[in-house]
């Protein structure tokens, strides 16, 4: 097994071995590692990437030895994908900001580029015997030869439903590709092979969103199914047309695999249980760490109705509360993903300050379906803000929060509808702490990724210059003047993502109308691998909330201040504070945080 953990408070790249029962740390880079893998021959692989998340694989034996480039004659770039067929032929997808490039060799040898793909696309797959590829992205999922010559061109969106590609069977004949299809507003199992072009397997339809893998033979796919903040784990048997429940914990599968022999290897989570691995037939798997004592406080469910269905909140409240409790959204980013039933340091700390912790599933949240992904009736941000209010007003109306107490904490576009809701409806909460957040839709149009342009593009239905009003009415800088809540906002030196310039503006916008406002400047980019920085905007957030929403008089806690980072005052409302550590990048997938 080849597995990231926790290095001395940096993300590195381990191996587990079974029988012996030993990890043996594989990367020790400054910057912290998370992109890992591991081929069929037992080779371990690894991104090794600058400051800006651009680099190459690498590779060494299982076992340890020197470190090798997995293909040399390759530029770097983004990590677009890794595939390496059973006889160490090597595929890797690299991307400049306008393209991807995928380069073809043998493990270790020269490179070859085959194909160069404008956007952003993503390599899924090789055939056990090297002679497919597979990219997915750019509106279509391809299949091409070792030569980039193209096999199948397989359109998503429109009509035929989004189409999401998941990998080759591991079969001796295994050039049969395994997808997942959104269709008539469901998502089920498609394949496809050379000879029968793609099928689409409706036998079966899931109502909220799924993934899947091939089992070690090639015969069934485990499917994962994420639903209303949940997941759970089916056996799909595409040849029998059956579909057999895997029996796991309630809560939420970070990852699983069926072994060949039919063992199941699974990373398991709850809100009140940190991950851990688990296997069906008690294969010794890396113990990982737990919590000294028990979660504080109480977790549940609530469903606030809604003009397009309810809302389902995770809701988290403190030991013993005394009445309403002051509370904390935690508001999850994406938009494209979801808050699940999982272990969260985050929630961890505030509910064991005495805060309740609302995660809010808002509209265009995964894990609901497709209708609800699409739900943006009221306009981008505006919908998902109308969410936050709904809920608020429902928890307040419960007597479970404190109406007079309520503060929000998102990160990227989490961060976004933080300052959103802040300038929008300034009247409903007591403080803000947005980190790395889209605080100028047309200004981070304009230098992001071209992988988040075309996700803006897609959500606001075309560019700044086509529908200017639709960014301007969704952009928290035209409501800056409004807010009047206590607001921390952290940002990053080198975020790609949602760059610097468009928050210094943001700032400069709050300054010139007065507004009471910290600032926290993390020398890093958006992702990072490094828990220092992660630890920095805790601690500062926490101590942030706590003074904001305690009544007078209430406890303050007293966290320590890092003697790794300079603080300086530059205005009388203003604080701005810069830490020195780097941090790196690692999702290039189409989303923000």
């Amino acid at each position: 097994m080849v597995l990231t953990a926790d290095a001395e408070g940096r993300c590195e790249v381990f191996t587990w071995d079974a029988v012996a029962r030993r990890a043996r740390q594989v990367t020790r880079r400054p910057l912290g590692t998370l992109h890992g893998a591991i081929d069929r021959d037992a080779h371990v692989w690894w991104f090794d990437e600058d400051e800006h998340g651009s680099g190459n694989w690498w590779f060494q034996p299982f076992t340890g030895g020197p470190d090798r480039p997995g293909l040399t004659n390759v530029p770097p770039g983004l990590p677009r994908g890794l595939a390496v067929s059973d006889h160490g032929t090597v595929a890797v997808a690299a991307g400049d900001g306008d393209a991807t490039t995928v380069h073809v060799g043998p493990r270790g040898g020269t490179g070859r580029a085959v194909a160069r793909i404008p956007g952003h696309v993503t390599l899924t797959g090789i055939t056990p015997g090297g002679r497919l590829l597979a990219l997915a992205g750019a509106g279509a999922v391809r299949v091409l030869d070792r030569e980039g010559v193209p096999r199948a061109v397989l359109p998503g969106g429109g009509d035929s439903g989004r189409l999401w590609s998941l990998g080759f069977a591991p079969t001796a004949d295994g050039e049969e590709l395994l997808l997942v299809r959104e269709y008539d507003d469901r998502y089920v199992l498609a394949s496809w092979r050379p000879a029968t072009g793609l099928i689409t397997h409706d036998w079966y339809a899931f109502d909220t969103e799924i993934t899947a893998r091939w089992d070690g033979d090639g015969r069934s796919v485990l499917v994962r199914q994420d639903r209303h903040g949940r997941s759970t784990l089916h056996r799909a048997d595409l040849a029998a047309r059956t579909l057999t429940p895997v029996p796991t914990p309630a809560g939420t599968v970070l990852d699983a695999a069926i072994r060949p022999g039919g063992d199941l290897h699974y990373l398991w989570t709850a809100a009140g249980d940190p991950p851990r691995l688990c296997s069906t037939r008690g294969t010794a798997l890396p113990v990982l760490p737990t919590l000294p004592d028990r979660f504080p406080g109480t977790h549940q469910d609530v469903w606030t109705p809604g003009p397009d269905g309810p809302v389902h909140t995770l809701l988290s409240l403190p030991d013993e509360p005394r009445g309403p409790a002051p509370a904390v959204f935690l508001v999850h980013g994406g938009p494209g993903d979801h808050d699940r039933d999982a272990y969260d340091g985050v929630v961890h700390s505030l509910v064991a300050s005495g805060f309740a912790v609302a995660r809010v599933n808002y509209r265009g949240s995964t894990g609901y379906g497709p209708r609800w992904r699409r739900a943006f009736r009221d306009g981008v941000g505006l919908t998902q803000v109308g969410d936050l209010a709904s809920v608020r007003a429902d928890l307040v109306a419960r007597g479970l929060i404190r109406a007079d107490a309520v503060g929000l904490w998102g990160t990227s576009w989490g961060g976004y509808l933080v300052l959103l809701a802040l300038g929008t409806r300034p009247g409903l909460w007591q403080a803000g702490v947005a980190v790395k957040p889209v605080a100028d839709c047309v200004a981070a149009h304009r230098t992001t990724t071209s992988a988040l342009r075309a996700l803006d593009e897609r959500l606001f239905g075309g560019t700044p210059e086509q529908v200017p009003e639709r960014y301007a009415r969704s952009s928290p800088i035209h409501y800056a003047a409004a807010v009047r809540a206590p607001l921390l906002v952290a940002a990053a030196t080198r975020d790609a993502k949602c760059p610097p310039g468009q928050v210094r503006g943001y700032l400069a916008a709050l300054r010139a109308a007065g507004v009471r406002h910290e600032a926290l400047w993390l020398d890093s980019g958006h992702d990072g691998y490094d828990g220092y920085d992660h630890v920095t905007v805790l601690r500062r957030a926490v101590v942030f909330l706590d003074r904001a929403l305690r009544a007078p008089g209430g406890r303050h806690p007293q966290t320590p201040r890092s003697d790794r980072s300079g603080e300086h005052h530059t205005a009388v409302h203003t604080t701005e504070r810069r830490t020195t550590h780097a941090e790196g990048r690692h999702s290039q997938r189409p989303a923000r945080g």
